[in-house]
This record gives structure tokens, sequence and C-alpha cells, in this order.
């Protein structure tokens, strides 16, 4: 490799400094001939970890490498294996390595050493190198090789494109010390014509990161590797003339095959895809010979409690090898993907038999392989290899570190072995495979012995729950948030739910909500959150281990408990009377029913009653301490604004044991709170309604109450079907009329369904009185534009002239809302404007008309609404905000003379609206910048012809002479517009 420290050191300021560049450039080619001819590489990737130190010597920014080179064997003239002894590497941050590079080695740390053969044409090289990063982020380590093999069909001219591979990484002190995917197959694969062709890089993440596969085109850099080292950041490309292996000018004779996929093969043209979870590339079917390239991304999401988040993605670059051999490929044979119980042992038999030979011989012997993260510890051995049938087992003794949310991929390849030259030629024929890939998920153990008791009555009723000791528990120091927990589970009646061994948790709908959740290494929880005499209760439990990996146990067996008695229930939230000041709720509740084996409750015992505000109060307040009668069920609620306020009511019952009070809460019960909306238009009144209460309204129909406001007794006037929160009335009652107002209330009937005494619980909500009275429709409101064209042609300097004035054009239409809203009788418009889009907006003017001018403006910036007015002076909402913008002028001159003479003496627009910032550049006619300026402070340029650089290393004038600009405007208008204008200037002096 060139190293190119030693260009970056030289900076020509003339011509014979060039030239000795030149030669210096020569000299280097010369002197090492394997660079200059290094057209090898087939392909690659990068892998990245953080440092692994253990102690105080750990550092988060310390990222260690290992770069997998995948080369040609052979050089151009088919002789001596080209090289590829030592590299050049970009780290992301910025930084290179300038001065030096990194040697070839076949471990860390490890002395140089030379390639590794692993087919009859192909090398492949390691290289292991580390960099200590300034700070967190997300940094791109990148390699440009120089170059790619030659005749690469789906790349033009590969021998003359550069070879580029990425790995994009996240340092931060929530990821720990994460290690980007490993991809264990190797990179280079061969195939057959017209024979399905299968490639699975069998990646994986060691930190049980979720991967997500997809295609990409290869990419190359513009510059070389020498040129980019001198800034240290490359630029990938898209390869020019990159097509996909399957493309018809890549491979012409390309078609699909019968294939049982996935995805299945058919008819049609050929297909080259990448299954997005398994990374499987199918390309069914090659139809030309030769060697073909393509990249993939293996993206690497985290699980966060926020959802996943992407965190790093590796590019391999890959090398395909299609051979015209009559040899047909192995089929092979995998077990179905599985689930598995950590701790157990996962075995799997592999079997595959050869298709015909080459030139229609028997079928050869096959190799099996297998390729996964999990090997080792899991072991593959072969047993047999055929013809007729190769053979092979799998084995994996599971523990509680491997439990996780996604599966582990085996990939498991059937080569086939035709006869080879001794030594191998590149002429030999290729040898062919089939591979399948085998998901193996590893689940938790469900939770033993789970028990379900009466526990503690300190604060009412109880359950103690009891399990036995886990068998994945956390170990001893592991920090809180990465522990095992265990997951709490309870719902009224006993269900039970299927075993499989690949369903974890709980499945959706069963019921069970969960109550809590402890450390895995606990045994023991107590549930006192809303238990009640007389109902039935079933436990469950199962585990869940912690990111990034995540994973669930199989739910335990059910525990139920049932509670002898009936508790104390709310029955009754009526509203009586509607009032801000004196309104009055009446609250009903049961007597509870002791135990049996009680025989009744020991006094002293009480009622205790607390109120709160809305449906889902925060607070509540205690408005009876103790109701010490039993029989006494019924408390009226006095003094209360029923009219704006909807209220909740929590009732506890309270006894004494041994001196320890015991609380047994009923669930809570609001009030029914109603809304009536009118609907003018359609003359009819929507009635809806809100309620959380324990009891069931849905088994019986709402009934809705109506009567005018001039007097008189409420009617029923229908009923409606609920839901468990509320329901809706529409009263399209022919006998409203407009101009009246109409109050209403309903009355709910509910029940509690073991409960046979407790069927017919009725609640009315408050009174709620609306006025049947239409109101004026909004306008939709646009504003014309302006014609800035013609404004631009027509400009004149100064602009805006002194005596120069515009105009702005309103139009609006009748609009359809609110629901109800009436465009009769509109007696005028009101026009507002406003600075800004968010105002505040003023009274401009009114009209009759639907259309308004607004005349003799100083600047066309503003922002309108209007609202209608009818003829009994009710007004509508206002309409939407529409603007009117400033045209983006920017007009400069196409010559100005620097002369000192004080007139044009600086290149500024002689046109311009409102400006904010412009970014402005000269370049000569060769292309080189010779002037640039940022500016906010004086965003108009003026630039006076200088800021050329001299010999000196300062800055003068530039010569007479025609110049091109490039001017990013960034206009003072509501939308930050951006324009970039593009142009000449002659500078004359």
């Amino acid at each position: 490799m060139i190293n190119f420290s030693s260009l970056c050191a030289s900076k020509p300021t003339g011509r014979g400094r060039w030239l000795a560049g030149l030669l210096t450039l020569l000299a280097l080619l010369l002197s090492q001939p394997e660079a200059a001819r290094a057209t090898h590489i087939r392909a690659g990737d990068i892998q990245a970890r953080v440092d692994t130190t253990v102690g105080p010597g750990f550092n988060p920014r310390r990222i260690f490498f290992k770069m997998t080179l995948y080369t040609d064997r052979f050089s151009m003239n088919g002789n001596n294996p080209v090289r590829e002894d030592s590299v050049a590497i970009f780290f992301g941050d910025g930084s290179c390595t300038k001065g030096r590079t990194i040697d070839r080695a076949a471990r860390p740390g490890g002395p140089y050493v030379g390639p590794t053969q692993i087919t009859n044409d192909t090398d492949i090289n390691y290289y292991y190198f580390e960099h200590t990063y300034p700070s967190s982020g997300q940094f791109t380590v990148s390699y440009i090789g120089e170059n790619r093999n030659a005749n690469v069909r789906n790349i033009n001219s590969s021998i003359d494109k550069s070879f580029y591979i990425g790995t994009t990484f996240t340092i931060g002190p929530d990821l720990g010390r994460n290690r980007t995917p490993i991809l264990t197959a190797p990179a280079v694969d061969k195939g057959g014509v017209l024979q399905v062709f299968l490639h699975n890089p069998a990646a994986f993440d060691p930190d049980g990161d979720s991967l997500a596969f997809k295609l990409k085109e290869s990419q190359f850099t513009l510059l070389s590797a020498e040129e980019t080292g001198r800034t240290c950041k490359p630029a990938p490309e898209i390869v020019t003339g990159f097509r996909y292996p399957n493309a018809p000018t890549s491979s012409p004779s390309g078609r699909q095959v019968p294939y049982n996929g996935p995805p299945a093969g058919g008819t049609g043209a050929a297909i080259f895809v990448q299954d997005p979870r398994t990374g499987q590339i199918v390309w069914n079917a090659p139809g030309d010979a030769g060697t073909y390239n393509v990249a993939f991304v293996v993206e690497e999401y985290r699980r966060t409690a926020q959802g996943f988040r992407k965190i790093g993605e590796v590019i391999r670059d890959m090398q395909i090898i299609i051979s015209p051999t009559n040899n047909l490929r192995p089929t092979i044979r995998i077990p179905n993907d599985t689930c598995v119980i950590a701790g157990a042992t996962v075995v799997g038999n592999v079997s595959a038999t050869d298709g015909t030979g080459p030139g229609g011989q028997a079928p050869l012997p096959v190799v099996l392989s297998a390729f996964s993260g999990i090997i080792p510890p899991a072991t593959f051995r072969q047993s047999e290899t055929g013809p007729p049938t190769a053979r092979g087992r799998f084995e994996w003794t599971t523990d509680c570190s491997n439990v996780a949310s996604e599966p582990y991929l085996v990939l498991f390849k059937a080569q086939d072995t035709p006869p080879q030259s001794s030594p191998p030629q590149s002429n030999d024929v290729p040898p062919l495979i089939d591979e399948r890939a085998w998901r193996i998920t590893v689940v938790g153990p469900p939770p033993q012995n789970l028990q379900a008791t009466a526990g503690p009555r300190t604060s009412g009723i109880t359950a103690q729950l009891t399990w036995d000791a886990y068998a994945c528990q956390s170990p001893a120091g592991t920090a809180a948030g990465r522990q095992v927990q265990m997951l709490i589970f309870r719902k009224e009646g006993c269900t039970r739910i299927p075993s499989d061994p690949c369903l974890t948790g709980l499945p959706e709908g069963s019921g069970y909500q969960q109550i809590g959740s402890v450390s895995a290494n606990q045994r023991s929880f107590l549930d006192d959150r809303g238990l009640e005499r007389g109902k039935t209760y079933s436990y469950r439990i199962y585990a869940v281990f912690p990111l990034p990996a995540g994973g669930e146990s199989i739910v335990s067996q059910e525990a139920c408990l049932s509670f002898d008695g009936r508790a104390a229930v709310l029955t009754n939230v009526d509203v009586d009377q509607t009032s801000t000041t004196a309104g009055q709720i009446t609250v009903r509740w049961t007597k509870p029913v002791a135990p049996r084996a009680q025989g009744g409750f020991t006094p002293p015992f009480s009622y205790r009653l607390s109120r709160g505000e809305g449906q889902t109060p925060a607070t509540f307040t205690v408005i009876a301490p103790a109701i010490t009668n039993l029989a006494d069920t019924v408390f009226v609620d006095r003094n209360l604004d029923t009219q704006t306020k909807q209220y909740t009511y929590r009732l506890e019952f309270l006894t004494q044991t041994a001196g320890q009070t015991n609380t047994e809460p009923s669930p809570t019960a609001s009030s029914v709170r109603l809304t009536a909306t009118p609907q003018p238009l359609n003359r009819r009144i929507v009635v809806s309604w809100t309620y959380q209460v324990p009891w069931d309204n849905t088994a019986g129909p709402t009934r809705v109450f109506r009567r005018n406001s001039t007097g008189g007794a409420f009617v029923q006037v229908g009923t409606a079907v609920v839901t468990a929160a509320g329901g809706t009335y529409t009263d399209a009652d022919p006998a409203l009329q407009l101009d009246q107002t109409y109050c209403y209330y309903v009355q709910t009937v509910g029940r509690y369904p073991d409960v046979p005494y407790l069927q017919s619980l009725l609640n009315k909500s408050q009174e709620q009185c609306v006025p049947l009275i239409s109101e004026p429709c909004t306008p939709v409101l646009t504003v014309l534009p302006i014609n800035c064209d013609s404004l631009a042609q027509n400009a004149r300097a100064p602009y805006p002239a002194p005596n120069q004035r515009f105009e702005n054009r309103l139009r609006w239409t009748l609009g359809t809302t609110p629901a109800g809203c009436s465009n009769e009788n509109i007696r005028y418009y009101r026009i507002f404007v406003g600075d800004t889009e968010a105002g505040p907006f003023t009274l401009r003017d009114s009209t009759s008309q639907l259309s308004f001018i607004d005349r003799n403006l100083l600047q066309n910036k503003r922002c309108y609404q209007v609202q209608a007015v009818d003829a009994a002076g009710r007004r509508s909402a206002r309409s939407n905000v529409a603007c009117v913008d400033e045209c983006q002028l920017f007009i400069l001159p196409n010559i100005f003379t620097p002369n000192g003479d004080q007139f044009n003496n600086t290149f500024r627009p002689r046109i311009n609206s409102p400006v904010r910032q412009v970014r402005f550049q000269v370049f000569n006619r060769w292309g080189v910048k010779v002037y640039e300026n940022v500016s906010s402070t004086d965003p108009l340029i003026n630039w006076d012809g200088g800021g050329a650089r001299t010999e000196s290393g300062g800055t003068g004038k530039v010569s007479d002479g025609i110049y091109y600009y490039l001017a990013e405007v960034e206009f003072a208008d509501f939308k930050n517009t951006k324009r970039t204008f593009k142009g000449w200037v002659e500078i004359v002096r």
C-alpha cells in the first residue's frame, strides 16, 4: 500500500513544486509494484467492540476493531498471489492512520502473517487495530482498498474502482461494552448457472441486540485512499454503473427455476432478494457465468423501555462466483425451528444428498458445516459424507444466560466435493452448496409451585403468594436494571391456559392484569390491592429477562384463592338536585357479609365515605369518617356544585383485630356526567354521558328525559344502549324549535350480575340546559398569490421605490363548521390583520362582500382572519389564518468596478427582499474558489473583490475578469425560505 502521509506532507505552490510532487508519486509507485497493481479485493467487513479491560484501566471510548478482507490468490497475469500486507483505516472522528498502516495478523497483537488460502482462488486476511475516540457519539470506521478485482459483471470497469466498507457504532454510557454484529460465514460464495444461489452471513449479535438486513449497492470513493488521507474524511458513493446481479444487463440469461423457497421459485425474470430477519440471500437464478459483487447492511437495534433504537450497522461487500457447470448442487435437510427451555440440551440431526456430479457423473461426497455465534460451546460433527447421504449432529446445552427474545440462528451448509487439481487451479470445477438456517429460541423455565393463601388483614383482605426458588436467578451483585424480574398477575375466576413450549408470558386476551413485580431472587409477594369478599382470584407469575437480549419464561401454573362472605359495595351515586351551590347526591351501598366461619363482625366496626372531584380523582376528602351502624347504608351529600362538576366516591369498611385496624375498600363509583350539544342546522340536540362505576350499566337501556326551560315536568323522550363508560342519544324530535332552550338528564339502569338482589340500580345525571340557537358558520379564507415573476421583471432600484405601494387580495367562502351552524342572514364580515401567523390580530375593516383588497401597503407580508356576523349580531369563530409572504427577490448585477471611486465599488444585490443570511462563494474560470463569506449581520454580500490567496499566504485583490458566484440565501419571510442563486460577474477596475 502507498503511505499517504508522505503525500500529505508536501504543499505545491508552483509549477516546480507540482512537478516535484509528481516525480515523488511516480517514484513511490515504481518502488511499490504490488500497490500499483493491487486490483485484487473480492469482499470484506469490519467488526468493532468496546474496550474489554477489567478494572480501572477500562476506557469506554477505546474501541477494538477486526477487519476481514477476501482477496484474489492470483495477480492479473495469473501467476503469483497478490497481497494486501497492510491497510490504511479511517476512524470517523476526523482522524486516520497517517504515518502508519495496519499489518495483517492472525490474532490481536500477533505478529505479521501472510494471507491464508480458503479456496483454490481466494485468500482471507485479518487486520486488528484499536482507536480511542475523543467523546461519546456515533462514528463510522471505514476502509478504502485499491482496487476491486477485474471483470465483475455488474460493475463497469471494476478493475478501476476502489473498494469501500464501513461500520457505524455508537459510544455511550447507556450501551455498556457494546459489540457490533459478527458475521461468521465467509463473504465469498459460489454457485452454478441456472441453479438457485444461496448465501447467509450467519450473523449474530453477542449482546443480544436485534438485527435487520437489507441489500445495498456496492460503494467506492472518487478519491483514492492517499487523497482521502489529506482530510481523513471518506466520501463513499454508489459504484458507477452498479447493477444488482439479477439485472438483465448483469446476467441477461437469468431466469427463475423451480425452488421450494422461501421465496418459492417459479417462472419469469430472475430475483435477487434478502430476508430482512434472517439475512438469507436468494438469487433465483443466475444465467451467466462470472463474478458479481453486492453489499448488504446488517443493522443493530437495542431494545429499550421506550422501544427499539438503532445503534449501529455493518456494511459487508461480498462476492459471488457463478460457474458454467453441469454439476448439480446438493440438497440439505435440517430440523424445524424450535423452542427450548433454558438448561435443556438441543440436539439436531442434519443430512444432505448430492445432485448429479460434473459431467453427469455419480453424486459426490458432501461436506457439512455449521456457522453460528453459539459455536462454541455448541458443537457440530459430521459422521458421514456419503454418497448417498451425508449426516451430521448438532448439540447445544443451554443455560439461563441464553434466554433471549430473538431466536439464535444456526446456518447449516452442505458443499459437494468435485475433483480438484493439485495444486488447485483457477479453472477447477467449483463446489456447489445448499444451506438452511435453523432458528432456536431459548425461553426461561416456568416458576414452580405457586401457592396463594389468605394473607394478614392489616390493610383489608390480602393474599399471600409463595413459590419455589427460581432456576434462573440474577447473579449476585447484578445492578437493579439488569436483574431478572418476576411479574405477578391476577384476574377474577380461574382459567386454564394451554401448554406450549414457545408460548411465553400470558397470551393476549387472557384477562390477567399485572399487580406487581419483584426480583426473581425473591420467593413471595403480598397482594393487598382491592381484593373483595365473595370472589375467587386466579394468580400466575412469569419471569422477564433484562435488556438488551430480553426474553421471558413460560408462565407458572395457576393458583386460585376464594374469599368467603361479601364486601360492602357502592350501588348508587344519584344526582338529586342540580345547582352550582346547593347540589345534592345520594350515595348508597350494601352491608358486608362476614365469612361463614366467622359468624359475624365483632365491634367496633364502621364505614368511612370519601369524595373526590372528577371521574378519576387524584385525591379524596373524607366526608363521613365513622358510620358505626351497619344498617346505615345511605348518605346524602349536600351543598355541591353538581352543575359544573362530576364527583367520585370511595367507601371503606373498617374493623378491628387484636387492636389493629383493617380497611376493606370497595371499588369507587362516579356520578353520571351529562353533556348536551345543540345542532341547530339539523334541529337536533346530541346528549352524551360518561361514568366510571363498578356495576354493569349495559344490561338495560339508559332512559333520556327532557323538558322546556320555560317549565313543566321532565318527560322521557327515548332510551339508549350504552357501553361500560357511557352513551349517546340524538334527540331529533320534530317538535324541537329554534331559539328555544331545552333541558335534559339521563337515568342509568345498573346491576351486579352475580348478586340477585342488586339488579335495578337507578342513577340520575345532573340536569343540563342548552339553547337550540344557530351561530354563523366559520368562513374559509384564502389569499391570492403575488405574481413574483412579474414583480421581479419590472422592479427598479431602489426597491421598493419611495412611493411604491402594494395590495393584498382576500377571498373567502361560507364554511360548514361547527356542526349545526347557519349561513343564513349573514350581514357582514370583519377582517383582522396580524404581522405573524401567531398574531396578535387587530380589526382592519369590514365588508358585506366575499372578498376584500387591502391597499396602500408598504410591504406584502401580512396575515389575515375573517369573522362572519349575522343579522342578530351573533359572531362566528374566526377563520383560518391566511398569510401573504414577500416575494423572494435577489437580483445581482453582472458587473462592478471596485476602483475606489465610491461608485459601484462593491458587489451587492441591486434589488432584494428582506434577507436573513447569505453564504456567498466566488470561483474563477478554472473552478478554484477565490472568496467565501457567510454573514447574517450584513447579508447583502458587499464584496469588494478581495479575498484571493497570495504566494506569501496572505490575501489580496482578485484580478479583473469574469468570475462565477454561488449565493445561498435565507430570506426573512414566514417560512425562512432558502434559495440558491448562480451566475457570473465581471470585475472592471
